[in-house]
This record gives structure tokens, sequence and C-alpha cells, in this order.
């Protein structure tokens, strides 16, 4: 089916992104049904990808990022390994396509990925970011 309708072949490409990049980064696909043989929603295609594009170049100022992650690690503390807690002194984005912040913190060995996966869950919830990967690099900063 997907083969004789030009507008399919986009469709095939969108649903198999998932298993190319992994299921973690499935959360943020956007998923469309869609019909080549009676042209449902064809249409929408065009809609999604601009959304995607849309977000994978959105940039976000250091000052807001800063607040929600302030209230994620006020929510949920940081991670401790042998009395020793995780500080995440700031965060900021750094590029864009896809969207990259660097997280500095005073030790990077302290950063679980799980905690990574919080803080990018949080940011989620705020700015969207539907439809594009996040990438986030984690950077040793010492104290003053």
């Amino acid at each position: 089916m997907f083969k004789k309708h030009p507008k399919g072949l986009i469709a095939a490409a969108l649903a198999n992104m998932g298993e190319r990049f992994g299921f973690y980064i499935m959360m943020a696909i956007l998923t469309l049904f869609i019909s080549a043989k009676f042209g449902q929603r064809l249409n929408k295609i065009f809609e999604m990808i601009d959304v995607v594009i849309e977000n994978n170049s959105m940039r976000v100022a250091t000052g807001v990022l800063n607040e929600i992650v302030t209230e994620a690690v006020a929510m949920q503390q940081p991670p401790t390994d042998k009395g020793k807690r995780l500080k995440i002194y700031y965060v900021t984005q750094v590029a864009v396509k896809p969207p990259t912040f660097v997280v500095f913190v005073n030790d990077k060995n302290l950063m679980h990925f799980s905690y990574t996966r919080y803080l990018e869950n949080r940011i989620r919830d705020t700015f969207g970011f539907r439809g594009t990967a996040l990438k986030f690099i984690t950077r040793e900063r010492k104290e003053d």
C-alpha cells in the first residue's frame, strides 16, 4: 500500500522512526494514523511535520530553564552516593536541532541517567518539545 502512494511513504517513515531510534525516544515521536488508500488524514502529515520542525528549533532562555529545574529539584531531590549529594548549579541550552542542554553539576558521576530522564520529563511537561529528541550533556563545575 505505501509503495503505490507517495504520501504513504512519508507516513511509513514516521511510523518506523520508533524502530530506528529505540523505545526511549518513542515518547518524543508523534503518531498519526492515516489511510493512503482512502486519503484519510493525509493533509495532517504536513501540519505534523511543521510542529516537529518548530519544536526541534525551539530555544529556551537560561533563566526560565533554571526556574523549572529548581522546581524539579525541590520536588525530587537529586541522588546521593556514599553521603555525597549531586548539586545542580545551572542548566543552559547550547544548541537546537536537536535541542541540546548542558547541566553543570558538582560531580558528573553522581548524575544518574534516571535523574537526567526526570529532568527531561519536567522540561517536556513545561515546554512541549513534541516530536523531537532532547540531548543532555553533563559537565562538572567546581564550587567557587
